[in-house]
């Protein structure tokens, strides 16, 4: 099997950014320069999949039109003595464009999924190039078990948080039923205000009653902060998360080679539960994983041969949590970013996340359904908190009185001392194009961080993708985590099932 690397030059010719002055520059805010410090060098990296063969010259002149308008795309990073800066640049976009010659003959399906799983492995060891601007697009002339050709996008985390990221994405793609219109999210249903909450309860309360429920629960929300940031404070210094097979020790490394694998569900299957259940997708999801995780440490626990009898009973005393990304910030709108990239228009732009530490329950449930009670307890009673906005807020003072080094030490001390990340992100509803190229799926993840796993699930359509990333030398076989997470969803839905034929 041999690949060689080829970029896209030829007699194309070389697209340049315009620069309104002689040289634009601005300095990189604390959140960028963070995740460029060697304890979170972390890189965003998205597998889509396609349904037809890959048209470079296509894609590439689609790049030149949209991506390359966005300012952090059209600009390379600069280091100075005092600062570092984003310093406006010439684009040649064929030189973020990767096709890698592939030899095929032997490539056929599982090989080829195996083959794409090490492609991007063995991207994960390997920086992007700071004389340029910090992204690069790899067309993959390969046909996978569920796409007939792949595009690998790879961009560093300073450029932006990953729900920006994805925003700018879709706004590069269009409806395959109307390729002149942009791809349509969920219509998620916004809390009311508290005025015309005020109003309603008027009518139906006393306002004695009512403003004692307005006490209850700023004081519970107040309370529940303070014991998030008590956490907080206890998990950066002494509090670590039980030492099991999934959790990594990054101690020694900032650099590993880290692997990627994905499995689509159904979506409808998702939605089936959170209707009978009464929950959120996410609340599913968190669910579903939590049993999921239970069933693979079970395995894990059961393999080793002083823990085969007492694995049920090893698990109980787990403490695992993981790290659940938050966007702290109304999400920029798809149309504002193609409005920008189209007219030059400003939007918001940036990495603004926090992180919730979600303690997940492991054990076996004789009830599937138990997992999601368990999960929306928890996650209900952590959405009555700002510690999202607090981890953010404590992050920014890191960074302006200690300064980069040590802030991302004490940051990565206390990710350390967790087992995982987890994030979800919601996409389109509709069959999309991405550049003429009909999309069959999203599969984004991050690495840098000190994890040894990050769950990551983006929906399309009527799927749910998950994508796992992991290091291989803690997780040997993530196809069975994938394997245990799809098992759990459909006990959960036939315990669902099961129960709603007998109401």
């Amino acid at each position: 099997m041999e690949i060689k690397i080829r970029r896209r030059r030829g007699y194309i010719a070389e697209t340049t950014v315009e620069k309104e002055v002689e040289e634009e520059e601005q300095p990189l805010s604390p959140a960028a320069r963070l995740f460029h410090a060697p304890e979170f060098n972390c890189y965003i990296i998205s597998v889509v999949g396609l349904k037809k063969k890959i048209q470079p010259d296509v894609i590439i002149e689609g790049i030149k039109q949209t991506l390359i308008r966005h300012p952090r795309f059209s600009s390379k990073l600069v280091n100075n003595r005092k600062e570092q800066k984003w310093v406006r640049t010439n684009v040649v976009v064929e030189d973020h464009v990767i096709i890698p010659k592939i030899e095929t003959k032997i490539i056929k399906n599982a090989n080829a999924d195996a083959f794409l799983e090490s492609y991007v492995s063995d991207l994960t060891t390997i920086p992007l190039d700071t004389s340029k601007p910090l992204w690069e697009v790899h067309l993959l002339d390969l046909k996978t078990s569920d796409a007939e050709n792949v595009v690998v996008l790879r961009v560093h985390h300073s450029l932006g948080d990953g729900m920006s990221m994805m925003s700018l994405v879709l706004a590069c793609t269009r409806k395959t039923s109307n390729p002149n219109e942009l791809p349509s999210l969920p219509y998620q249903n916004r809390p009311s205000s508290g005025s015309s909450s005020l109003k309603t309860s008027s009518r139906y309360y006393s306002r004695f009653f009512w403003l004692v429920t307005v006490l209850w629960t700023a004081t519970m929300l107040v309370l529940n902060t303070v014991c998030d940031a008590l956490e907080f404070i206890a998990t950066t210094l002494f509090l670590k998360d039980t030492e099991t097979p999934i959790k990594g020790n990054f101690g020694l490394s900032t650099r590993k080679r880290m692997c990627m694998v994905h499995r689509t569900v159904s979506l409808d299957d998702i939605k089936l539960i959170k209707k009978a259940m009464k929950m959120t997708v996410n609340d599913v999801v968190l669910g579903v994983s939590q049993a999921g995780l239970s069933q693979y440490l079970k395995r894990r626990y059961g393999e080793q041969e002083e823990s085969k009898r007492n694995s049920s009973n090893i698990l109980k005393g787990i403490r695992l949590r993981g790290a659940l990304l938050v966007n702290i910030r109304p999400t920029t709108g798809i149309q504002d970013l193609a409005d920008m990239m189209a007219k030059g228009s400003k939007c918001r732009w940036g990495n603004w996340i926090g992180y919730i530490v979600f303690p997940f329950s492991i054990a076996l449930c004789d009830d599937p359904l138990e997992h999601l009670r368990r999960a929306k307890s928890t996650i209900d009673r952590k959405k009555n908190s700002l510690e999202a906005v607090l981890t953010f807020v404590v992050g920014k003072i890191l960074l302006k009185s200690l300064g980069v080094q040590r802030a991302a030490y004490v940051l990565n001390r206390a990710l350390s001392n967790t087992t995982m990340s987890f994030s979800n992100l919601v996409g389109p509803i509709e069959e999309i194009s991405f550049y003429g190229h009909t999309v069959t799926y999203m599969a984004p993840s991050v690495y840098g961080h000190p994890h040894a796993l990050t769950m990551h699930f983006q929906s399309y359509m009527n799927k749910l993708t998950i994508s796992l990333t992991v290091d291989p030398t803690v997780i040997s076989d993530p196809h069975k985590l994938c394997d245990d997470w799809e098992e759990s969803l459909r006990s959960i839905k036939a315990a669902v099932q099961e129960r709603s034929s007998t109401q």
